[in-house]
């Protein structure tokens, strides 16, 4: 069998490989622009595993691997560099690095998501993109009311009030600059609607995401957006694993018997932890169990912004048990009316 340590880069790969059979090492660098890389694939006598850091810009790599018959796999990148002992880095050291991963069965591979769903994941990334757009445009706009006078704040935003936004006298330079941040907000809206129709579609045809939707305070976007990211809920045995893959869960240097906790690690999907933190503003609103909680944590704290990340994190912990709840069934003796054995160390109410 070929086993292929390969690290990656935009314009060009260096590559380890060793045949299994005879023990042979082969290390070349092969670029992308010229076709070398794909020339030598495509002349392998056998297939081979792949093995690179999970980067972007790979598709087109996967599809080629895929064409000809080999294998990718993808690997959590900081476990990678953190299994290298040796201060010096390189191309070549790395690329052999991945290949001794591989050979010792110490690959530290990470799920992917199927093609479909990732292309999915383009339709929320773009929809988000856009929606934070519009938001910049329209807080210039407020900017511009404001500096005459004209302070409406959400009612600026109706066919009444615009009309004196659209009528303010303004300096020339300003004026275009008011006209022309129109023109993005009247174009951003027809593409933000058309956007929110396929999220729907895309939302109800899952019945994951329909479940979660059951839930106050998240709507089509959070729920599909979980669903893409999380996938197979199984991957997480417990709750505290998926709030630390969201990166929700607090930074720690502890030493000496003592514990000292951070902000979050911010270490996973920045587009889901944010769209985890807007519907918890709205959970927290409609769910009496999270409006006491948030009430609570922003007494405590004394800081709003606390207070929502921590519903946040409860939100997600909901969640999780809600895709493991539909993903198990139910069993017979809580069918009938029994109360359910609780899950030690798990509690939809823990902070």
């Amino acid at each position: 069998m070929l086993i292929i340590g390969c690290d990656f880069h935009t314009r060009f790969q260096q590559i380890a490989m060793m045949d299994t059979t005879t023990g042979e090492l082969i290390e070349r660098r092969l670029e992308h622009g010229t076709g070398e890389a794909e020339g030598f694939y495509a002349a392998l006598a056998a297939p081979a595993r792949v093995g690179i850091e999970a980067t972007i810009a790979t598709q087109w790599f996967e599809r080629m691997l895929r064409r000809y018959g080999h294998e990718l796999w993808f690997g959590d990148a900081a476990e990678i560099r953190a299994a290298m002992v040796r201060k010096q880095k390189t191309d070549t050291r790395d690329a052999r690095h991945i290949l001794d991963l591989l050979i010792q069965d110490r690959f530290p591979r990470i799920w992917v998501p199927s093609v479909a769903e990732r292309d999915v994941r383009q339709l929320v990334r773009h929809r988000h993109k856009l929606v934070r757009f519009r938001t910049s445009v329209m807080n210039q706009l407020h900017a511009l009311a404001m500096g005459q006078g004209l302070c409406l704040r959400k009612k600026l935003w109706t066919k009444v009030d615009r009309q004196k936004l659209e009528s303010l006298t303004l300096d020339p330079w300003a004026s275009r600059r008011r006209w022309e941040l129109l023109e993005l907000l009247d174009h951003f809206d027809p593409s933000i609607q058309e956007l929110d129709r396929a999220v729907i579609s895309e939302a109800e045809s899952r019945p994951a995401a329909v479940c979660l939707m059951q839930q106050p305070g998240v709507g089509p976007v959070t729920a599909l957006a979980f669903v893409l990211t999380v996938g197979p809920v199984s991957r997480f045995p417990n709750s505290k694993k998926l709030v630390s893959y969201l990166g929700l869960n607090p930074s720690e240097e502890s030493s000496g018997g003592r514990q000292r906790l951070g902000a979050i690690s911010k270490q996973g999907n920045t587009i889901l932890r944010c769209l985890l933190v807007e519907a918890a503003q709205t959970a927290a609103r409609f769910d009496p169990e999270l409006r006491r909680d948030y009430q609570r944590l922003k007494f405590r704290r004394g800081i709003s912004g606390v207070a929502k990340v921590a519903i946040a994190r409860k939100l997600a912990v909901r969640l999780y048990w809600k895709l493991r709840e539909a993903a198990q069934p139910v069993p017979l003796a809580r069918m009938q009316g029994s109360p359910a054995t609780p899950v030690v160390g798990e509690s939809l109410s823990s902070f």
